[in-house]
């Protein structure tokens, strides 16, 4: 392993990201248990990283577990009702006195500016304030709910003040009314609703019990690294009486996500906080390690178009190197540019194929099917086919043939069977290169 080398390539690679997140407003969700850890730390110069880069930044907490332990050491009887979340007045005050505790660690912690350290001259302000406008979260079914609190309003205007002074937002759970009072809230209730207030570009929230994400269309029982809005309600009511399957946070966090998107928030993520540097790896890298909720699916497959030229050419490259697609040069792809579709993710072209008709004979050719090493076995090769199937039978044709050196088992898999040249029509014989001594699949069309 060349380290030098590595880290060249590494750096190249956020570069896009770095670009995209200057002045992009993010909202933190934060839980008092991960302030408690002591990887909350690193998490805080993760935070100071982002800040440096220009991202605006909203930190929004709660103090459950301290507030709990407070309690449990003077009022034990209180515990129940903090538990079912109803917050009577001298329960309050204990929440008061906590959150005022917790706040203060958390801005000292964003103070530091030690020497050959992560946080070396740092440079971050603060800002809180009343932000949050709440009111009482009422009489459900008979219980009265007293000082808990619901979100009313935000003040969009001060935060945005705040933000374009190059603070970090940093935001507790507590709301106040127009009549003085004091609301305890939840810390997605203020996460999601500043999130939708500030038409924020993401709302991330760290969570304590995260299982790991799916990577396999076959395991049905984590999360998969992306969901829409639709597809997470669809999961949601799928596991309703099946806790054991989606964990209680999730369950709240991921209606945050629907809330959002179906908001003004392009980007819900949910995150482990037990991973090191967990933020970075999700922002910093195209796939993430987290799971993350949009409104729409970040995949596309669409008519490639001369900008995306010099994009295939890096993507095709390599496969010619290893003599498994033809050599195309700049020039011939530009040419032949309207043959091609590509696949995007989340805007990045990762796959592209070509098709190439013989209107005489009604076939046509499959050509160029390539996808990004990093991003195969994931079934993007099977849709690019698919398109291209579709393509090739809106055309009028009647059979898709491929020349390959490497995949035939691949083709055979997807329903081509082989062929002798013969078959093939014949400006395409006429073509055909002996030394590459290619295998030829043809399969016909359903009509």
């Amino acid at each position: 392993m060349n380290l030098n080398t590595d880290f060249v390539a590494w750096f190249r690679s956020v570069a896009p990201y770095v670009n995209a997140f200057r002045g992009k407003t993010f909202v933190f969700g934060i839980d008092g248990e991960m302030i408690a850890d002591e990887k909350f730390v690193s998490f805080i110069h993760d935070i100071n990283l982002l800040a440096s880069l220009g991202v605006r930044l909203i930190l929004v907490y709660d103090a459950h577990p301290q507030i709990h332990q407070r309690l449990s050491e003077s009022h034990p009887e209180k515990c129940a009702a903090l538990n079912s979340n109803i917050t009577d007045t001298s329960t309050l005050n204990f929440v008061k006195e906590t959150i005022g505790r917790v706040h203060s660690e958390i801005e000292a912690l964003l103070s530091m500016g030690l020497p050959n350290s992560p946080m070396a001259n740092a440079d971050i302000h603060v800002a809180s304030g009343n932000f949050i406008t709440a009111c009482p979260f009422g009489i459900i079914n008979g219980v009265d709910y007293l000082l808990t609190g619901k979100v009313r309003k935000i003040n969009t205007r001060a935060i945005q003040t705040c933000l374009d002074q190059n603070n970090v937002v940093l935001m507790s759970p507590l709301g106040y009314s127009p009549t003085g009072e004091i609301f305890n809230l939840t810390m997605e209730s203020v996460a999601t609703e500043t999130a939708i207030a500030l038409s924020a570009d993401k709302l991330i929230f760290l969570l304590n019990r995260f299982e790991e994400i799916n990577t396999s269309t076959e395991n049905t029982t984590n999360l998969p690294r992306e969901l829409t809005v639709a597809q997470t309600k669809l999961l949601l009511q799928q596991t309703k009486n099946n806790t054991s399957r989606l964990n209680n946070e999730i369950r709240r966090k991921l209606a945050c996500a629907i809330s959002a998107c179906e908001g003004k928030v392009m980007r819900t993520h949910l995150i482990s906080r037990h991973m090191d540097g967990a933020i970075l790896r999700e922002l910093f890298t195209h796939y993430g390690i987290g799971c993350m909720v949009s409104r729409e699916s970040l995949e596309t497959l669409r008519k490639a178009g001369i900008e995306d030229v010099g994009t295939i050419l890096q993507l095709i490259e390599p496969l010619e190197a290893e003599g498994i697609l033809v050599r195309r040069n700049r020039e011939l792809l530009e040419i032949e540019i309207d043959r091609f579709i590509v696949f995007e993710h989340d805007g990045i072209i990762i796959g592209c194929a070509a098709l190439y008709p013989f209107p005489q004979e009604r076939m046509c050719e499959l050509a160029c099917l390539a996808v990004h090493p990093s991003y195969r076995n994931q079934g993007h090769g099977n849709r690019l086919l698919k398109s291209i199937e579709e393509r090739a039978t809106a055309q009028g044709n009647e059979k898709l043939f491929v020349l390959t050196t490497h995949a035939t088992h691949w083709f055979i898999e997807h329903g081509f069977s082989e062929a002798s040249l013969s078959d093939l029509p014949k400006l395409k014989q006429d073509l055909y290169n002996y030394k590459r001594r290619s295998k030829v699949f043809i399969k016909t069309m359903a009509r």
